[in-house]
């Protein structure tokens, strides 16, 4: 070990999307982050590419959605269960409906901006060993010319399922085990098989085409059971097979790549904080990715946790900010491992489940269930308890008059700062749309308030947000 231990406001385990958003959000309030990530150079490899409405509200409140966004839709019928009856236009509000972006390219994006803030990024660099005390934590580091120490006043686990750091810090992750056994590839197929999603009385089979060279991405879903062995490779004679199984017939492929195994288990981390230690997305956790919720649900922890442990560590955080980390967030997530374990009991191959199938189905194309059930996969249904019933809220976006001229909403929060909107005399640019009151804004764009008369005492609103530095 070297004598000379280096010191860091926040080190951040993982250089995922979440790991590197979260280093941005934290570079942009002027907090020093090393990022830590295990993997010595991008794979380029995409397990996810779905951002639904939410998350892209979210990173246009941070000018960062023009640059992940690769393509966007905006009356898009999307699924519940591979079924397509959900139309998540009515509930998107502004901006699209979903926004395509592959894992690999946002975490590009988000890389180069917490570099551009300051942010130090070290690869090929893992996370083996964890104390803390008070008033700091000491990683024990397994870099590429050997085993070396550092200290931070705060650590992130994002280093995924498996995380080191939670498992260090002695954070549970429990819920329930996996029950389906999946795969996932690319492949060149040799015999054809139609694009989509594909139910059979075998499992499920998931075909996308137009990949690099002539491949296609192919998911299975058995429900015989879960893995015999997690960690095992996954060869091509076994992908084949079971796409043979469920298909009902021969599939010749070739030039197999990216294979990759993986199941239905709903885990979470019991808390997302234990002293100096915290958790974000799948390090907090993980479940089937139906309806591409898991990425979005990180990329949410890291806007909502960004700021907080900024204002932390710089000294302006009122008492308990950082536990409403997981007092927000906890929740969320553990709704989204709901919904999920719902869909896969809804996605059961066996003949008795269709007719509860099509029962739903019928039940999506009501206009109450639909919206209902497009907020949820869409995370615009999500808000927050801070003790106002208008509060918690993502702002809208919408036209405030400052001393510049009139300015988006969206535009103001950039900076990452918080907002205190006060109405004119005249009653206009309130704390939203026709409220006619004062209102907080937090830095990711949430709420403080609701339709507060400008009376109504700003500087108990600010208390609670704190005093930036």
């Amino acid at each position: 070990m070297t004598s000379d231990v280096p010191s860091f406001d926040v080190a951040v385990a993982g250089g995922g999307p979440v790991g590197m958003l979260l280093a941005a959000e934290l570079a942009l309030q002027g907090v020093r982050p090393l990022v830590l990530e295990r993997l010595p150079a991008p794979t380029g490899e995409s397990k996810a590419g779905t951002l639904h409405a939410r998350t892209a509200q979210s990173l246009n409140r941070r000018g960062l959605l023009d640059a992940v966004g690769r393509s966007s839709y905006g009356g898009v019928r999307f699924h519940f269960s591979g079924m397509f009856e959900l139309d998540l236009g009515p509930v998107a509000g502004e901006g699209p409906s979903i926004v395509g972006s592959p894992q690999a390219w946002a975490e590009q994006v988000f890389a180069d901006r917490a570099t551009g803030l300051g942010a130090e990024i070290r690869r090929g660099h893992e996370v083996t060993g964890l104390t803390q005390d008070a008033d700091h934590v000491t990683l024990t580091v397994e870099g590429p010319a050997g085993p070396y120490e550092l200290t931070a006043r705060y650590v992130v686990g994002a280093d995924g399922a498996r995380s080191a750091v939670r498992k260090l810090a002695g954070i549970p992750f429990t819920g329930t085990p996996a029950g389906v056994a999946a795969l996932m590839g690319d492949v060149r197929l040799l015999d054809p098989l139609p694009g989509g999603w594909h139910r059979t009385p075998r499992g499920w089979l998931l075909v996308w085409g137009g990949g690099t060279h002539g491949h296609s991405r192919i998911s299975t879903y058995d429900f015989r059971g879960p893995h015999a062995d997690r960690e095992a490779p996954v060869s091509p004679e076994e992908l084949r097979s079971v796409v043979e199984h469920i298909a009902g017939r021969p599939v010749r492929m070739a030039e197999p790549r990216g294979l990759t195994r993986y199941g239905d288990a709903a885990l979470q981390a019991e808390t997302y904080r234990r002293g100096r230690v915290l958790v974000a997305g799948d390090a907090a956790h993980v479940h089937f990715p139906w309806g591409g919720q898991g990425l979005n649900t990180g990329m949410e922890d890291a806007m909502n946790l960004g700021w907080k442990l900024a204002a932390q560590v710089r000294g302006w955080a009122p008492d308990g900010l950082l536990d409403t980390y997981h007092g927000e967030r906890h929740p969320v997530a553990a709704r989204v491992l709901w919904n999920v374990r719902a869909q896969t009991a809804l996605a059961d191959p066996a003949p008795g489940v269709d007719p509860l199938r099509e029962l739903f189905a019928e039940l999506m194309r009501l206009d109450q269930v639909n919206d209902h059930l497009s907020a949820m996969i869409s995370g615009t249904a999500t808000a927050y308890d801070v003790g106002h019933p208008g509060a918690g809220r993502l702002a809208p976006d919408t036209e405030l008059r400052t001393a510049d001229g009139d300015v988006p909403l969206v535009e103001l929060l950039r900076a990452g700062r918080p907002l205190f909107l006060c109405p004119l005399d005249d009653g206009s640019a309130g704390g939203g749309p026709g409220d006619g009151g004062s209102g907080g804004g937090r830095p990711g764009g949430h709420r403080t308030g609701g339709a507060v008369r400008a009376a109504a005492h700003p500087a108990r609103r600010l208390r609670r947000l704190g005093s930036p530095r």
